[in-house]
């Protein structure tokens, strides 16, 4: 059974595929790798990232407040039918302690529930609490839509001595901000280059000692890190440019 809620702490590093080769050995020395990553290979993760028109929860984000909370729909396959089962999930950090929400259910329920608030139907009062949560997170904001698709692979462990430690590797993170469905494939911008990799470290406490000397060795640097926020400052640069060359037209 999938993990419906959790809490935890979340470290982001931004390493260069240099950094991330010599690192990789020293991973599998203390990790195992998780059992989506079949054969060692890594896997796909693809969503939907939901906000309001004048995009006010990705600009309150990067502002790095105490409190932030984001809705979004993730599915670990592309292209997605209408009736496959996908992950609507509710995110919130606080004070730099991340909780996760999530129920899951199908592509075509999943828009229908967004967009009039029609629930499917659950069993499990877990399930039927955490649909209270979105009911409040949905009330709270006006007309949430759909506005970025964002998509990566992820190589992803958990420690052998304890599981409750995991780490990611992120690559090939790609976003789009129009084709907002998760019924079409993964294509777009990318994010960061090819040759960088996005760490994450997942911890519910602190972080090994093994892995605090492996950073040390290799300088890899702790790095504040939104793949939302990253896509919506280079689509917010985009209009900037757009609207410098139409006013060059206009006063040429």
């Amino acid at each position: 059974m999938a993990i419906s809620t959790f809490q935890r702490r979340e470290v982001k590093f931004l390493m260069s595929l240099e950094q991330f080769e010599a690192l990789l050995p020293i991973v599998h020395e203390h990790m195992n790798p998780d059992p989506y990553c079949v054969d060692g290979k890594d896997y796909g993760i693809f969503n939907l990232y939901y906000d309001t028109p004048d995009n006010l929860l990705i600009r309150r984000s990067i502002q790095k407040p105490y409190y932030k909370e984001k809705l979004r729909l993730r599915s670990y396959y592309s292209p997605a039918s209408p009736d496959s089962p996908v992950f609507l999930e509710v995110k919130k950090k606080i004070g730099g302690i991340v909780t996760k929400r999530r129920v899951t259910m199908s592509v075509i329920d999943a828009e229908a529930y967004v967009s009039t608030r029609v629930k499917p139907y659950y069993e499990r009062f877990l399930d039927q609490q955490i649909m209270k949560e979105m009911d409040v997170f949905l009330n709270s904001y006006n007309s949430i839509a759909p506005r970025q698709y964002i998509s990566y692979r992820r190589a992803a462990f958990f420690g052998k001595d304890d599981p409750e430690f995991r780490l990611t590797f992120d690559s090939q993170l790609t976003e789009r901000r129009y084709d907002l469905t998760l019924t079409k494939g993964s294509y777009g911008n990318l994010i960061i280059p090819d040759d960088q990799r996005l760490m994450e470290i997942k911890v519910p406490g602190s972080i090994p000692m093994w892995m605090s000397k492996a950073l040390s060795e290799l300088e890899i640097r702790r790095h504040s890190f939104s793949k939302y926020g990253r896509a919506y400052q280079a689509f917010v640069l985009e209009q900037a440019a757009g609207k410098q060359e139409e006013r060059k037209i206009i006063y040429a």
